[in-house]
């Protein structure tokens, strides 16, 4: 009886869609910006210390050793040195010491607010750390500055960055970003996916899918361009035609971690059973991939493993206690293992966060049922049919609720609404509700 109540809430293309921007699109690459010994300096520069010249020198043959041993002391004496700043970032930078270089990064910048490769180089720094709202503030600054000798092809750099940042709250904004870089520098096949990828979130899927074609008749190999052709594909329900597609995708670039999980989500939707061990595979592969980490969960608990489910749902939720998406694929476990009394608990925080989601008012509507409480299971069920038909499991639990609180009109209204659309798929509960119609519709 309690799958009948238990509604699925698998969406895969939603979470896919939090896979697809490590794959689907290029990331801003992970250079730092060019060594300024490595530039001619303008004539009107301020004069160079032989410690930091000496620096520079060492840092163009990538002797980052022998740069940090010019920097430090001399930092050390001369606390208000932007280029030095600056530098000693871009060691740090370059030898993965990311917290340093931001710190030394920002100290440029307080130093010199003017200088566009402090805030440029702070700005992608920031973002390649997944830090997207610090990161924004520096590269906006750095494109009202003057590039000087970094040039304008390192301006479109962080224009190219806000766009990615911008893409996720402000998709006419990224547009914007993406034009601006597109005057100071051709433009390339990121700039197409990032255009495929606007036109996509945007729904103008003739337009996206134009886009990611172009992409692949230059790169027929691209995962990122396959990726986005076959996330069209998903959104359309055409998963036998992603499926083939990525199939082919994936015999040129195997093992990738974006066309694997669609591949996944597509065998899903398809009920083939590949879909399980293939997401374990890709699970065992990211374990810390919170989007594939959903997508088992959600897979597991379809194939009957609610208790293999619920230990990744709880890690999740250990880490994203307020996720409603997560409460209710959590509570939904806590139903099929028969624990009621935590689902309503949960289903009612579920439904506190996001009141317009009608799965947490499936959950609870069930959850309050199962533990006595009629009122509960028809206020539940009133907010439900505000965006959601009701159904054969829903017509039962309204039944239940009023026949509980003895309102026999409304019970028996119900009960005739769960005959009339269960049409013989619930025998047990049919049954039920045939008896209780000749007590409540009996004649005193």
């Amino acid at each position: 009886m309690q799958r009948l109540f238990v509604h699925r809430c698998s969406n895969f293309v939603l979470l896919l869609c939090a896979l697809l921007p490590a794959a689907a699109f290029a990331q801003q690459s992970s250079t730092p910006l060019q060594p300024r010994a490595a530039v001619t300096q303008p004539a009107a520069a301020p004069p160079v210390s032989p410690e930091v010249a000496q620096a520079e020198a060492a840092i163009v043959k990538s002797d980052w050793k022998a740069a940090d041993a010019e920097l430090a002391p001399w930092l050390a004496a001369h606390p208000a040195d932007a280029r030095a700043f600056f530098d000693a970032g871009y060691v740090a930078d370059a030898e993965n010491r990311l917290d340093d270089a931001a710190a030394l990064y920002r100290r440029a910048v307080e130093a010199d607010p003017q200088s566009f490769e402090a805030h440029v180089s702070l700005g992608l720094l920031l973002a390649r750390q997944g830090k997207p709202d610090d990161a924004r503030p520096e590269l906006a600054a750095a494109t009202a500055l003057d590039a000087g000798d970094a040039g304008p092809a390192v301006k479109a750099r962080a224009w190219r960055a806000l766009a990615r940042i911008d893409r996720a709250t402000d998709p006419s904004q990224a547009s914007s970003d993406l034009l601006e870089a597109l005057k100071l520098s051709p433009e390339t096949l990121d700039d197409t996916l990032l255009a495929a990828g606007l036109a996509d979130d945007a729904s103008q899927y003739e337009v996206a899918e134009a886009a990611y074609r172009r992409v692949l008749a230059k790169d027929p190999k691209s995962p990122a361009a396959n990726a986005g052709i076959a996330h069209l594909l998903i959104a359309r329900k055409q998963f036998a035609d992603a499926e083939t597609m990525l199939r082919s995708a994936l015999e040129q670039a195997p093992g990738d971690p974006a066309l694997t999980a669609q591949l996944a989500t597509v065998l899903a939707a398809q009920n083939k059973a590949e879909a399980l061990p293939l997401l374990q595979k890709l699970h065992a592969d990211h374990p810390e991939d919170a989007a594939i980490s959903r997508m088992l969960a959600e897979v597991l608990a379809e194939s009957g493993d609610a208790a293999g489910s619920d230990k990744l749902y709880a890690a999740l939720l250990a880490k994203d206690p307020n996720d409603d998406a997560l409460l209710i694929g959590h509570g939904q476990n806590l139903i099929r293992l028969l624990k009621n009394a935590e689902a309503f608990t949960v289903f009612d925080k579920a439904t506190q966060l996001d009141p317009a989601n009608p799965d947490g008012w499936s959950g609870l509507a069930f959850s309050a049922s199962k533990t006595g409480q009629p009122a509960i299971t028809l206020h539940a069920l009133t907010m439900r049919s505000k965006y959601i038909e009701d159904n054969p499991s829903t017509y039962f639990l309204w039944a239940l609720a009023y026949d509980t609180l003895h309102d026999k009109a409304a019970a028996a209204t119900y009960y005739h609404h769960f005959l009339d659309s269960a049409a013989g798929k619930f025998p047990n509960q049919e049954w039920q509700a045939r008896q209780r119609l000749i007590v409540l519709e009996k004649k005193p």
